[in-house]
């Protein structure tokens, strides 16, 4: 797959439904341990806190015509964090990875904050990847997340 197959685009409300099914994978709960939420409530949350946000940064990651998944910047207090979500399809094949070079590039706030659940490896090496350093544990729940943090100025 060359680096022109990834590209990033802005969410329609159409891609809820999409981003939708995608949280809902069972696989991906588990491994992102991020409950799925109910649909109306999904839902609400995206039409509210991030699509009607003006602060916050979307954008739908896409492989030729088909919708991957999502990159989201927002701001939690003074720090400005970053997450995805990518359909279990497009796991293992280098999507991540350029998708988030690309989000990069337009997300210049640093220090840029990312907090994965300690037990998706594939997720905190996909954020070392690109510079995120280690910087403590959170807790969500009963869940330890790893804190990263990304100091250097966007490319």
């Amino acid at each position: 797959m060359s680096d022109e197959d990834v590209r990033l685009r802005d969410v329609v409300e159409a891609d809820l439904e999409v981003f939708l099914a995608q949280e809902h994978d069972p696989e991906a709960v588990r491994r992102s341990r991020f409950p799925a939420r109910p649909r109306e409530r999904f839902l609400t949350h995206w039409k509210t806190r991030i699509l009607d946000d003006p602060t916050v940064f979307v954008q739908a990651i896409m492989v030729g015509d088909e919708l991957a998944g999502n990159l989201v910047a927002w701001w939690e207090g003074d720090r400005r964090f970053i997450g995805y979500w990518l359909g279990r399809e497009f796991w293992g094949r280098g999507i991540g990875t350029r998708a988030l070079g690309l989000f990069l590039r337009t997300e210049k706030t640093r220090p840029l904050y990312a907090d994965p659940f300690h037990g998706n490896t594939a997720s905190v090496r996909l954020l070392e990847r690109h510079g995120f350093q280690r910087s403590g544990t959170v807790r969500h729940g009963d869940d330890e997340h790893i804190l990263l943090v990304l100091h250097d100025p966007a490319p």
